[in-house]
């Protein structure tokens, strides 16, 4: 029970922020207040504008809005967004342009599982549209999930890769980002062994742990340092009964979302502390940058505890995929046993969570793939979030990934529409 009471105050508290927010936008901005004209009332106003909107936004799940898209007809097309395989803890989606052919390319993103939604990676997708059939992992926050239902680790989502690729065919490009990198390549070389026609193409991994020990950061040196029992007893709560994951066992998005604002406290503190003045000055707007960042970056999702500790243990302290020793079902998963499927591997100079060396690691596991299925890239001057999602991934990198799509396809591919596409 005290993990369950710990995660309801959580929740008791940013639903008092929220509600402390909005009660003060409502008090300052009240018309008896015009009265007595005082700049401290139009502070308080902003105040609790950016306070309501940033709490509230802790328990959102953000939309896509990828509404439409103009095509080579310079007419507007609808975007459905279609699921094609549903799942409790995750699903399949596919960002299907209404009235246009089918696009010879077809494309896997992986999105992370690691504390945000996979709008994460929108921009990535936007960018991707013209030229490709656009399909997507769209995981579940936790909190959302019966007990019912039973565990998510690591295992677990590496079958749900296994099953989504089956799905797609063997025509499929795999783009894993991040963290699941190591679990689809462990997803790849689980099918070259158990259905070896149902493979992908090719597989480009962008910023990926493939082996953590190849190049230290804080992540890694955190995974080393604290203990599996320390991470139990001070990371993992109960979801509380607000939810219909009542019960299970998560590592809460308000716990990750306060370590991510601690590593930048003065930084954060700043961007909000602007943004109120810019309200109490009428200079902000709805979608402005700081609305635009924010409420992308405050929506958080739960984690089920068995995926966070297992990840921890089994990718970073014992490094078992790194080390070819990673078991899926019972099965030794084999990356030698990779033959045909190309891959690239993608990493930014200046990633400082999963820094050059841990994901180009792959090429040196994959030996039974010729040097010709393999490249690598290194982006000089990209940070972590620079390489699947800013200017760098939009300029640089997302050329290179299709040209290597191409070289890696069984037939010649239709010319890129817009190489800087955003």
């Amino acid at each position: 029970m005290r993990y369950m009471a710990t995660y309801d105050f959580m929740e008791t508290v940013r639903n008092t922020n929220q509600w402390l927010g909005a009660t003060a936008t409502a008090f300052a901005s009240a018309p008896a207040m015009a009265l007595f004209p005082n700049p401290a009332m139009q502070w308080m106003a902003a105040w609790g504008e950016v306070a309501e909107r940033s709490f509230q936004r802790m328990v959102m799940k953000p939309d896509w809005h990828i509404d439409s898209f103009t095509c080579e007809d310079g007419k507007d097309h609808i975007v459905n967004i279609d699921t094609v395989v549903e799942r409790p803890f995750g699903d399949l989606i596919h960002f299907d342009v209404s009235g246009r052919k089918e696009m010879p390319r077809k494309v896997l993103l992986v999105a992370p599982m690691s504390g945000h939604y996979a709008t994460l990676l929108r921009s990535t997708v936007r960018s991707l549209i013209p030229d490709c059939e656009v399909y997507i992992t769209d995981w579940h926050n936790a909190r959302d999930i019966p007990v019912s239902e039973g565990k998510f680790d690591v295992e677990d989502y590496t079958l749900y890769l296994v099953d989504f690729m089956k799905e797609l065919g063997p025509d499929t490009h795999v783009i894993a980002v991040c963290q699941p990198a190591p679990l689809t390549l462990a997803a790849t070389a689980y099918l070259a062994e158990e259905d070896p026609k149902a493979q992908p193409r090719s597989l480009t991994l962008i910023g990926g742990p493939i082996d953590p020990n190849a190049a230290a950061t804080e992540v890694t040196d955190f995974g080393h340092r604290v203990t599996m029992g320390q991470l139990e007893e001070t990371m993992i709560q109960r979801v509380g009964f607000k939810y219909p994951g009542v019960g299970r066992m998560v590592y809460p998005g308000l716990l990750q979302l306060s370590s991510f604002m601690s590593m930048n406290a003065d930084r954060h503190s700043k961007a909000f502390s602007d943004q109120i003045m810019r309200v109490a000055h009428g200079e902000a707007s709805e979608h402005d940058a700081h609305n635009r960042f924010y409420d992308e970056y405050l929506a958080v999702m739960d984690m089920t505890a068995e995926f966070y500790l297992s990840t921890v243990e089994r990718i970073f302290k014992n490094a078992e995929i790194a080390n070819n020793e990673f078991v899926v079902a019972g099965r030794k998963v084999d990356m030698g046993k990779i033959t045909t499927v190309a891959i690239k591997t993608v990493e930014g100079a200046k990633d400082d969570i999963t820094a050059p060396g841990q994901c180009i690691a792959a090429l040196d596991l994959c030996t039974g793939l010729p040097d010709s299925k393999k490249a690598s890239h290194v982006e000089p001057g990209a940070g972590h979030y620079g390489i699947f999602a800013g200017k760098s991934w939009r300029n640089n990198i997302r050329p290179l990934v299709l040209d290597f799509i191409d070289a890696n396809s069984a037939k010649p591919k239709r010319k890129a529409a817009n190489k800087n596409a955003a």
